[in-house]
């Protein structure tokens, strides 16, 4: 008898349906599976994985005077600015005083600020960009992200949770693993609270 067909504690069979679920589930969140489990470890050791100094570089120009007058056209500007220097990431910021617009840029492992002046449309822009460690490590907390990797997060912890929950479910079926398997679940929880109250200040 497989451990597909073994009866489970209220004498039923396993329902094929959960361990296709829990296969295919894991195959579906894999690579975010592998994603955050090692963006986690990155994250925890930052100092090992994001030594490297960012890439900075600083652009100048001149935007016309015509979109800074009077109420600024703020879309305007800032798509120039954007064409202008392949400029990525989103508009977080746009500021705007008599004398000048500041705006910010921001992505994952991504930043830029350009400073615009409004009598004769003058500009200076410093991008950085980080490495690839870094920019994983921001869609790993969403970061900047904007509203699609946003989802993309959400729906993996969803996914997470369900490969959690169907394992558990599976395990229920198994009588000669079950009292072992919850045994080990506990270990893993009471260390996981021990952990935090013993070693989190």
């Amino acid at each position: 008898m497989t451990s597909a067909s073994a009866p489970g504690p209220t004498g039923r069979r396993l329902p094929r349906w959960i361990r296709w679920l829990h296969i295919y589930g894991s195959m579906l969140g894999l690579a975010a599976t592998l994603l955050f489990a090692v963006t986690g470890l990155t994250l925890n050791h930052a100092d090992w994985f994001e030594s490297a100094e960012p890439t900075v570089r600083t652009f100048t120009g001149t935007l016309p005077v015509a979109s800074l007058a009077g109420e600024v056209d703020r879309l305007a500007v800032a798509e120039r600015l954007r064409a202008a220097h392949g400029l990525r990431g989103m508009v977080t910021e746009f500021q705007v005083d008599d004398r000048e617009c500041l705006v910010v840029w921001k992505g994952p492992a991504y930043s830029a600020d350009a400073t615009v002046a409004r009598a004769d449309g003058a500009y200076r822009v410093e991008e950085s960009r980080r490495g690839l460690v870094a920019l994983l490590d921001d869609l790993h907390k969403g970061r900047d992200s904007g509203p699609v990797w946003s989802f993309v997060v959400d729906a993996s912890a969803f996914v997470l949770a369900f490969l959690s929950i169907t394992g558990l479910w599976l395990l229920l079926y198994l009588k000669k693993r079950l009292r072992s398997g919850l045994l080990v679940a506990l270990v893993g929880t009471v260390l996981l609270v021990v952990a935090f109250a013993l070693g989190v200040p």
